[in-house]
């Protein structure tokens, strides 16, 4: 008799250095699933890019609640230890450089020249003034400055959540192929 397949997740937090696709993945995967995706740049950044007050008290709301997909981001401003604890997988988007890089640099140009808003009215800075700052403001630098961040940290995760699944995509092919994996048993 087959083994029952494993639930489908309910709780999920994808991890990947800028570029890697967390967003589109994480929007594709609740559309998939049928879960709450919360954009975690948006509860973040506030008018004119300042963080938001409450923006880890909007983290814990939504963490407490069944069900959602998020980005793991902003570990450095709390956000670990609210929501590993209610994670039941984590996905680990741990694609080439040149990978990366690419989307990266097409996402940055494309919202820079169409003057994209993202979040609470900011708009991609024009690329000569953005690649005038430090990595803070400079998304490419900021990308190059964490390129190993989650290899560094995943180590440790995974022995302070030992019951915690992480599936490692090394290419987009692979999660491609567990996407198609979910959305053909769900």
């Amino acid at each position: 008799m087959p083994a029952d397949p494993a639930p489908a997740p309910r709780r999920t937090l994808i991890a990947g250095v800028t570029g890697s696709g967390k967003t589109t993945l994480a929007r594709r995967l609740a559309a998939t699933l049928g879960l709450r995706h919360v954009e975690m740049d948006a509860l973040f950044h506030g008018p004119d890019w300042t963080p938001r007050p409450t923006f880890l008290d909007d983290v814990r709301e939504f963490a407490a609640t069944d069900s959602w997909v998020t980005e793991w981001q902003y570990s450095s401003r709390g956000t670990d230890p609210i929501l590993a604890p209610r994670a039941d997988l984590v996905i680990w988007l741990d694609y080439p450089y040149r990978i990366v890089r690419t989307r990266l640099l097409w996402r940055t140009i494309s919202r820079s020249v169409r003057r994209t808003e993202l979040w609470n009215g900011n708009r991609e800075k024009p690329l000569w003034d953005m690649l005038r700052h430090g990595p803070e403001e400079n998304i490419l630098r900021w990308q190059t400055t964490t390129l190993h961040k989650w290899r560094d940290r995943m180590p440790e995760i995974a022995a302070e959540h030992p019951d915690l699944p992480i599936l490692r995509f090394t290419h987009p092919h692979e999660t491609e192929e567990w996407v198609r994996t979910l959305r053909d048993n769900g």
